[in-house]
């Protein structure tokens, strides 16, 4: 699965939530067998394709400690995830628990699609969680999903090809200068081998614009602050290596995992992506790291939570909170998630997280812990998604030649300016 995908078509996320909580709290798809065993629906888009397995076995030890529920997971790629959820929820089939990110967040709790735990949860100690991740899940006090897992955004590289061109590999100390000398050097258009790949996106230019030191949003979050001279460097340093030193649109094709393909085929040198990759790259016939991304006058890094809700709709609270509570904090959901490399479970043992460190592949796993040291948070409003498609677009604009970058982010900052109200 990867995050760096644009969520096919702009879908109205609030009109369809709010039509989904006006149909009042009617049973929504859950049911109980003859024997009084209660099915539990369980959606979730981080888990197929690579780690089905995974989660399977943290459900099956749920079900054993649990024999009165008999968990149904439904999965989606990511492109199609919150399309298929919000449909659901407006249709009113919404399932029972279901997985969301950070970004998204703001939109359900605010539009009453989720069930506050606190509710059903009763006296429970939380101090299983890392605090940041657990509170990144309140809103008003309540506290309305549980954290599953964090995942962070590094600079994977083929050391293969750097050693073969002669090239040193990428170091903590990197700067933006020094990727793109590098990227210049190591791209081959005749041979198909490109030097980069970082996505002319929303989830890369916020975290570039904090890069260069400037803001996505003004301190009280009422007005877009991104048309500024960081925003136009940060933009333009993205603009700036499409048909360069990274394909072009055309090129792309509109390819489905065209980077992920390209860098296990050896073609690409350099690649921002998520650890949530490291899984399907154990067995690429190459000798590949990765390294804390480089930055401009600051390091900044992205990371992405994740999270267990429970619709507000449910019939079976008490079971919901049980499984987000088991899929979030368990031992075992814990030990799979780092046994696997399935992103990280957002729990405070520090002991339980080592263990992620011993896996060799890659070798400096130590620098999914240091890009901690200067987090880059995705900017959240109500109107999230019409949000990240506006950027998105404007920014595809810039790259495909069609505006200048200065007239992209003028008239991205209108779009989200009007979308803040």
């Amino acid at each position: 699965m990867s995050r760096h995908v644009k969520i096919a078509g702009a879908v109205a996320v609030a009109a369809l939530l709010a039509t989904a909580c006006s149909q009042g709290s009617a049973t929504r798809g859950t049911t109980a067998d003859a024997g009084g065993k209660v099915t539990l629906r369980y959606f979730t888009f981080s888990a197929a394709p690579d780690h089905v397995k995974d989660l399977a076995a943290i459900e099956q030890a749920f079900e054993k400690e649990n024999p009165d529920v008999d968990v149904v997971v439904e999965t989606a790629p990511f492109d199609q995830y919150f399309t298929k959820l919000q449909t659901s929820i407006a249709g009113g089939t919404a399932p029972d628990t279901f997985e969301l990110n950070y970004e998204n967040f703001v939109t359900y709790a605010s539009a009453g699609s989720l069930l506050d735990l606190g509710t059903v949860a009763g006296d429970v100690d939380t101090s299983a969680y890392a605090p940041e991740s657990l509170n990144a899940f309140k809103r008003d006090g309540k506290q309305y999903a549980l954290p599953a897992s964090f995942s962070t955004v590094v600079l994977f590289y083929n050391k293969d090809l750097f050693d073969k061109a002669g090239v040193p590999v990428p170091t903590a100390d990197w700067t933006w200068q020094d990727e793109q000398a590098a990227a210049e050097k190591l791209t081959d258009r005749k041979k198909g081998v490109y030097g980069d790949f970082q996505p002319v996106q929303f989830f890369e230019f916020y975290k570039t614009l904090k890069q260069a030191g400037g803001a996505f949003l003004t301190p009280d979050g009422k007005k877009s602050a991104f048309n500024s001279p960081q925003g136009v460097k940060a933009a333009t340093w993205l603009v700036s290596k499409v048909g360069k030193t990274m394909p072009t649109e055309a090129e792309i094709g509109g390819t489905a995992d065209y980077d992920t393909n390209l860098f296990k085929s050896g073609k690409l040198a350099m690649w921002h992506n998520g650890i949530w990759q490291f899984a399907g790259l154990k067995d690429v016939p190459f000798q590949w790291d990765v390294v804390v991304e480089p930055g401009d006058v600051s390091k900044a890094s992205a990371v992405f939570h994740n999270a267990v809700a429970a619709s507000s709709t449910t019939k079976h609270g008490k079971q919901a909170w049980a499984w987000a509570r088991f899929l979030s904090a368990s031992p075992v959901a814990a030990t799979t998630r780092i046994r696997s490399s399935w992103e990280l479970p957002p729990i405070s043992d520090q002991q339980v997280l080592s263990g992620y460190l011993k896996d060799p592949k890659p070798a400096n796993r130590q620098a999914v812990f240091d890009s901690l040291k200067s987090i880059a948070l995705p900017p959240v409003i109500k109107r999230q998604q019409e949000m990240q498609d506006a950027v998105t677009k404007e920014l595809s604009e810039a790259a495909a030649g069609r505006k200048s970058v200065q007239d992209a982010l003028k008239a991205a900052a209108t779009e989200v300016d009007a979308l803040l109200g």
